[in-house]
Order: C-alpha cells, then structure tokens, then sequence
C-alpha cells in the first residue's frame, strides 16, 4: 500500500477488529466491537551507573512491554469470545493473532495494527438496569506479547 498523504487526521470511529483462530473451526471471528483501546507499547529505560563514574546515571533500553488490549461491543448473542475465554478458564489457553484495522471515510484500510499470541485474561458482562435506555455492552480484555504497526 503506498503512503498517503492528508491534511486531516482519520477519525477514530471507522475500524475493524478480526481475531483469528478463536471459533473450534479456525475461522477468523471479525467483531463489530465500539471500542478498541491498548494500542500501547513501551521499553522502559534501565537505570545503570558504575561507582568510578560522576552522578550521571545511564540509560539502556530494558525489556519491550505490550499493554492489554480492551474490546468493547454491545452484546448480540455471539458466543465465539465467551467460548474463547471459558477454555482459558478451563485451562487450555489458546493463543491467537489478530488485527485492528482503522479504515478512511470509504471504509478502505489506512492503516492496521497486528497483535500476536493474544489471549483473552478479562470478561466483564454488561451492567443491566431496569431504569436506563442503554446497550448492553460487554468488554474483553487481552494479553498480547507482540504489537506491529502496519501503515
């Protein structure tokens, strides 16, 4: 895909979540979710300083840390993430790739973030209310080892 140039920044509520491997079949599950958030990573600096130096302390890169990935959807009776997460409370903890992927005004890919060995470490149900004219939402939250960006 050639770069693009704009003058506009994408707006954030065009994207697209397929996590692959999830269903027993292998199919990719593509979610309609509202939220996708945790697109972070960091190396955090490792402060080192020998004695036969000045009080300068240096820093060398320490180890590469993903954060969480946070997936919200309203509910819709789709049960390939409920599964998904009670094998993990069974104990068989299945590992998977996936993709966010933002797209532009025509629904077309600017630019995609990939995930790797990802697996599903908090459900949370939605919060029912008789009093309120809301969705019922659910989140799911991911471990991921691995975040590249591909523009």
């Amino acid at each position: 895909m050639p770069p693009v140039t704009r003058d506009d920044p994408y707006a954030s509520y065009n994207f697209q979540v397929i996590v692959t491997n999830v269903s027993d079949d292998g199919v990719a599950v593509s979610g309609s979710f509202t939220e996708a958030s945790g697109l972070e990573l960091e190396i955090p600096p490792i402060e080192y300083r020998t004695g036969a130096e000045d009080t300068t302390v240096r820093k060398i890169p320490g180890l590469k840390k993903f954060t969480n990935i946070t997936l919200k959807r309203g509910i819709t009776g789709h049960v390939g993430f409920w599964n998904w997460v009670v094998e993990a409370l069974n104990g068989k903890v299945r590992r998977t790739s996936g993709t966010i992927i933002l797209l532009d005004e025509n629904r077309q890919e600017a630019m995609r973030w990939n995930f790797d060995r990802g697996w599903p470490t908090k459900y949370t149900g939605p919060t029912l209310s008789a009093t309120k004219n809301e969705i019922a939402m659910e989140t799911l939250v991911l471990a991921v080892e691995k975040l590249e960006i591909d523009a």
